[in-house]
């Protein structure tokens, strides 16, 4: 996320003022989270018994459903572990529900295919991913990136492979997934060597890792390079084997990478020249084609887009603006192959890191890091319009929110 030299958190507390982050401490991977296969994480409940399987079962049939929230346990005045809350499908009203400790640094979040398992990266010099049973909030272990700074991780759509973006060290790793949702040794490390990092930066840095649609490639996205690398998943061995890239104009600082639902489109927020792009995919040979920079309906200056959401019918995207704390909405027309600006709204928070779509797509949630808050949207299902659902959830340095 920042300029090359610089921590992500470095950086982002150069930006968002003291309220900000720390810098990441020098410290092993996960040195307060349990060994790999300890379950010794626990979960700290506002009331007692909400973190019971029939009380969670009795919610999700009353319109409650769960929300996993992503923070940085090192910083100052951040989290002390995956923050665990529910949020009401109709109202959008966020409720508490305590911490998962024994996670540290959980700054990114994704749920296995079978919501079974939640997995998080332990954004540390000594990375590492974790994984949790969703059922009883168990700790199922840890296991080592194999790099510097995990920010981001994804699960194959087939349920059998992890892979997480090293962003410091600049490498993408694959890890397997076991019948219970545990995590193997890691058995695929790439690192990105080339092409040479963009201007003022000396490095790769891995900022995303994802499938694409219909499983064929994993795309992994290096704010370093300006590049989207395309790789082949084996799915015996758990490798990677590149097979394309795709280059943004210099400086551009490509961030996140989101695909239409129909596959064969995706759009690419650009992280240092305030700009997105509608990218082409062609799901035979992995290649990403980058289309030409669009505005971000924020105005002059920088204002460090984030990341996209889509529809699920493919309709609207949205587009998270730290630097302007707003929420750009886009119509999306030709099947995916254009973005049309309709307007931005305030993202009822500071800097937002990260936004989620509820399953239903009914509701749209923002991670404010800045301001420690979760702003939640109600979407208007005709014109995709967003509508603020009430006053942000309070959650120390939030950077993640993961509606399931």
């Amino acid at each position: 996320m920042g300029r090359d030299g610089w921590s992500r958190r470095r950086f982002a507390r150069a930006l968002a003022g003291t309220a900000a982050v720390a810098a990441l401490p020098a410290a092993t991977a996960c040195d307060d989270a349990p060994p790999p296969g300890a379950a010794t994480g626990s979960a700290t409940p506002d009331t007692p018994g909400t973190g019971t399987a029939a009380a969670r079962q009795e919610r999700r049939s009353s319109g409650r459903r769960p929300l996993y929230l992503g923070t940085y346990t090192s910083a100052r005045g951040g989290g002390r572990g995956i923050g665990m809350a529910v949020y009401d499908t109709r109202t959008g009203r966020i409720t508490g529900e305590g911490t998962l400790s024994g996670v540290g640094d959980p700054s990114y979040l994704a749920v296995h295919p079978d919501g079974r398992t939640l997995y998080a990266v332990n954004e540390r010099e000594d990375g590492a991913v974790t994984a949790v049973r969703t059922a009883d909030r168990t700790v199922l272990g840890s296991r080592s990136t194999g790099g510097a700074g995990p920010c981001h991780l994804s699960v194959h759509p087939g349920g059998r492979w992890l892979l997480s973006a090293n962003y410091t060290s600049g490498s993408v790793a694959v890890h397997p997934i076991d019948g219970s949702g545990a995590l193997g040794e890691r058995t695929g490390l790439v690192t990105h060597s080339r092409p040479a990092p963009g201007p003022g930066r000396r490095g790769p840095h891995a900022h995303q890792v994802v499938t694409s649609p219909d499983g064929g490639h994993v795309l992994a996205v290096d704010l370093g390079t300006d590049t989207v690398h395309s790789y082949r998943l084996d799915g015996d061995r758990g490798t990677l084997t590149e097979v394309a890239q795709a280059h943004t104009r210099p400086g551009a600082g490509p961030r996140h990478l989101t695909f239409h639902p129909a596959g064969r489109y995706a759009y690419l927020a650009n992280e240092l020249d305030n700009t997105v792009a509608v990218c082409a995919y062609d799901p035979e040979t992995g290649r990403l084609g980058i289309g030409e920079p669009q505005s971000t309906g924020t105005g002059p200056g920088t204002s460090y887009p984030a990341q996209f959401a889509v529809t699920a019918d493919g309709s609207y995207a949205y587009l998270a603006n730290r630097g302007d704390d707003s929420l750009t909405r886009y119509a999306v027309q030709a099947d995916g192959a254009r973005l049309r600006l309709l307007d931005t709204v305030a993202a009822g928070g500071e800097f937002p890191r990260q936004i989620a779509l509820s399953p239903e797509g009914t509701l749209l949630f923002a991670a404010n890091q800045r301001s420690g808050t979760v702003s939640v949207f109600h979407v208007d299902q005709d014109s995709g319009a967003l509508r603020s659902a009430g006053e942000p959830f309070a959650s120390p340095v939030a950077v993640c929110a993961l509606p399931l």
